[in-house]
């Protein structure tokens, strides 16, 4: 039992690191995983809940996804294979909530919603060597080492490619490329071509998506013995996938349960436990309330 305290006692350290500061400049609402959150040297696989702070950066595996509510209202999301580090973040700066995203890589969206709009803010996000400064809006881009693309669906957003002239663009459905360190001129995306792009940062449905509020569960496996719960808590969280170990009695019997847990519906539970089943050790998954 002692090696399970430590554990569950290590999750709970590793947690409360990134929610050290007093208030929450911005919390996981669902993840499609794998997903991890680097901080302090240490990586943890993202949960629904989880606080994230100046500093930490979080990446997604393939065919993943990352929802994220900033303080004031905002929602980031990113697309599969991405990585997003935070690189400034104050939650209440005299009123008004200020940020600095960079995207190293991969596509993402930043969505203000209609009540939060009237709110102050000044965020920033870079990909590459592209800074967009924003305060209010739905955009949309995606960054490689070669071609970075920012894409406004909505409001006015000021776009500043290193070595150049800054630009404003302000008229839906304009965007922005640069391709091997040069700027294209901007152009107009058609709708059908910003829903394709916009597809590949949603959470998809079947997916066994995470959502923050998720009542159901995904038990992985029911061991008798510890070390059988560590071998595979630690698999599963390696490679992404936010297992904890739950202690308790079946039978007059000590049993240590696998789970992951916060799962938005039977549905989404069986479709996390088809992806599983037989990898990362995990054999029968079980479905429950």
């Amino acid at each position: 039992m002692k090696r399970i305290h430590a554990v569950l006692f290590g999750a709970g350290l590793a947690l409360g690191a990134a929610q050290s500061l007093a208030a929450p400049a911005a919390v996981v609402e669902g993840v499609q995983m794998p997903a991890w959150v680097e901080h302090d040297g240490v990586r943890t696989p993202l949960a629904p809940g989880m606080t994230l702070v100046a500093g930490d950066q979080v990446s997604t595996g393939a065919d993943s996804r990352l929802l994220v509510k900033l303080a004031e209202g905002s929602r980031v999301k990113l697309g599969a294979n991405a990585t997003l580090a935070i690189t400034a973040m104050q939650p209440d700066r005299g009123g008004l909530f200020s940020a600095a995203l960079h995207v190293l890589e991969g596509a993402f969206r930043f969505t203000t919603e209609a009540l939060a709009k009237a709110r102050r803010r000044e965020v920033s996000i870079t990909l590459n060597t592209v800074t967009a400064g924003i305060r209010g809006t739905d955009l949309w881009g995606r960054s490689t080492e070669d071609k970075q693309i920012v894409c406004l669906i909505e409001g006015k957003i000021e776009v500043k490619p290193e070595n150049e002239n800054a630009l404003t663009m302000d008229r839906p459905l304009e965007f922005y490329q640069r391709e091997h360190g040069k700027s294209l001129p901007v152009g107009q995306v058609s709708p059908e071509q910003l829903a394709k792009w916009a597809a590949e940062t949603e959470i998809e449905k079947g997916a066994g998506a995470a959502l923050r509020g998720g009542k159901w569960k995904l038990t992985l496996a029911s061991t008798r013995t510890q070390g059988e719960a560590l071998d595979l808590y630690g698999a599963l969280r390696a490679a992404g996938y936010p297992a904890r170990i739950y202690p308790g009695m079946s039978h007059g019997k000590r049993v240590y349960r696998v789970r992951i847990t916060q799962l938005p519906s039977k549905a989404e539970a069986e479709a996390l436990a088809g992806r599983l089943r037989g990898k990362l050790g995990v054999a029968e998954p079980k479905v429950s309330l």
